[in-house]
């Protein structure tokens, strides 16, 4: 039986540490949007998880009822959040388990 070539596994293993970072980079270099109370809060979070924006409709703003406004803005952000790890999963795949961290969620 013959041993497995170590320059061939080097190079295999540099190749996924390359396919890995760059994929991690798309992902910092992205902004995700997140809605809720269909579009009238929108939340905008870096790649990064940072939020960069938010928007709120005026039509959802009533002094009487702070507690909806505040159930949209984190709806807004879950939303936003969930695209974030889709986003991460699609980019990365099976390299995820590799990276050994380094995104934020």
């Amino acid at each position: 039986m013959s041993q497995p070539n170590m320059n061939d596994i080097m190079a295999q293993a540099q190749r996924m540490q390359k396919q890995l970072q760059e994929a991690q980079a798309e992902i910092v270099a992205s902004s995700i949007v997140g809605e809720a109370g269909n579009g009238k809060v929108t939340l905008v979070l870096s790649g990064g998880g940072e939020v960069q924006d938010l928007k709120i409709d005026q039509e959802v703003v009533d002094p009487e009822d702070v507690e909806t406004l505040q159930d949209l803005i984190i709806g807004a952000f879950q939303d936003a959040n969930q695209k974030l790890q889709d986003l991460a999963q699609e980019k990365m795949g099976p390299l995820a388990d590799l990276g050994g961290g380094g995104l934020p969620f």
